[in-house]
């Protein structure tokens, strides 16, 4: 306590931050536990969130427990149990009761079992709609927010939030299982849980310098899980491809921005600040998952990211071997996306021209409409086949997309370099 009676600030600012680094590090994991007793998703969200709400209240004033993990996981538990009395009668809640009562042995040793990948086939149960199940394991166990994860499927927030809310209702009244499925099981699964890690993945990487806690620790956390699934699964290419991509994109994760904070694009890159031993690694998981020979989806990507890498290092073009890698990638996993990332490789191939051709087809694409790089690469191919003003346009709409402003300031900077631009300022 201060001298006035109150809690002490320096107190309560510790406890906050203490909640916050559990908050970043273990929600998935509690939820994971939580959901698993309770059967309700959503119940066990909320019960959670009471838990956090009473451990700020409570360890300013008693201080923080010695297992903040445990602390917030027995709270959380009465939660759930008060929720139960108050939603549920008869025999059900008996039955609820019983099971949240019980004690996790793993507390005593001050260790919580870890059930997120149950949890992440939980929610690609065959009962739920399919185009929900990545966006549902990206909120339940990854924590991104609804409008974070409606951007990424290029949806309304309104409309996610509604589809997101119906699939956690479904989870409790179906009944789904919190397992991981038998091998059988696995291929009609798998997919759905691989593209939650990456997209959690790419949403954490998007910030290089780690300035945003959160988006850092989910890096970490898909990394994890990525490792996990490949020791679940080490027969599986498709984990295997997964892991190897995203190892190849953080290995270049140091040399994204200079002294100044400044972007640096690939091509511009210094290959002796990437971390060699990762692409080592990436190497060897790749060379292991085309022992298998079954191409998917993140094999290829992890191969375009190896050839890229190839590039650098030898200073030798490769860009048709790119352009091929694009096309098996785009005849597995047809996107707009891909055929933006496509269409940078065939602009060093064939020239921007036949870049801006192969675009045409999405000009009016409405997934387009907000997504940051298709504007920046048509403004980047305008711009190199002398159409100027069209250029200035899509750089414009590049720049008001982009969220980082180091990114932002590159653009910028290529902005002022087209002729009309400097002779405006």
């Amino acid at each position: 306590m201060s001298p006035s009676g109150g809690v002490d600030r320096d107190a309560g600012g510790a406890a906050r931050s203490i909640a916050e680094a559990v908050a970043r590090r273990s929600y998935g994991k509690l939820v994971a536990l939580l959901a698993m007793r309770t059967r309700d998703v959503a119940a066990a969200e909320d019960a959670l969130a009471d838990a956090f709400a009473a451990a700020l209240a409570d360890w300013p004033e008693r201080g923080c427990p010695a297992n903040p993990e445990a602390w917030l996981m027995t709270v959380a538990r009465r939660r759930a149990i008060d929720g139960v009395r108050h939603r549920r009668i008869g025999d059900d809640v008996t039955n609820q009761l019983t099971i949240l009562a019980d004690e996790i042995d793993e507390r005593e040793a001050g260790m919580l079992p870890d059930r997120r990948l149950a949890l992440l086939f939980a929610c690609t149960h065959p009962a739920l709609e399919a185009a929900i199940r990545t966006p549902l394991m990206l909120q339940v166990v990854l924590r991104l927010e609804a409008k974070t994860i409606a951007s990424a499927f290029l949806m309304s927030p309104a409309a996610m939030s509604k589809r997101l809310v119906r699939a956690k209702n479904k989870i409790r009244e179906a009944g789904i299982p919190f397992s991981v499925p038998e091998r059988e099981e696995l291929p009609g699964r798998l997919a759905a849980v691989l593209e939650a890690v990456y997209a959690a993945y790419a949403h954490g990487w998007t910030d290089p310098v780690g300035g945003d806690t959160e988006q850092r620790d989910l890096t970490g956390e898909a990394l994890f899980l990525a490792n996990l699934l490949v020791e679940l699964l080490p027969g599986e290419p498709e984990t295997l491809g997964l892991l190897a991509l995203m190892l190849y994109a953080q290995s270049r994760n140091d040399a994204r921005r200079d002294a100044a904070g400044d972007y640096v694009p690939l091509s511009a890159q210094d290959p002796a600040t990437w971390n060699v031993p990762m692409i080592a690694a990436a190497n060897a998981l790749l060379r292991r998952a085309s022992a298998f020979n079954t191409i998917g989806r993140f094999q290829l990507e992890a191969a375009l990211q190896s050839a890229h890498i190839h590039r650098c290092l030898t200073h030798r073009p490769n860009w048709d071997e790119i352009v091929q890698l694009y096309d098996a990638l785009f005849a597995i996993a047809a996107s707009p996306v891909v055929a933006v990332n496509r269409a940078l490789a065939l602009a060093e191939r064939d020239g921007p021209q036949a870049a801006l051709d192969a675009l045409e087809p999405y000009a009016n694409d409405p997934r387009l409409a907000d997504y940051q790089p298709y504007w920046a690469t048509r403004a980047n191919l305008l711009a190199r086949t002398g159409a100027t003003a069209e250029a200035l346009g899509a750089y414009d709409l590049a720049i008001g997309l982009e969220h980082d402003p180091a990114v932002r300031r590159f653009l910028q900077s290529k902005r002022s370099e087209l002729p009309s631009a400097r002779s405006e300022s």
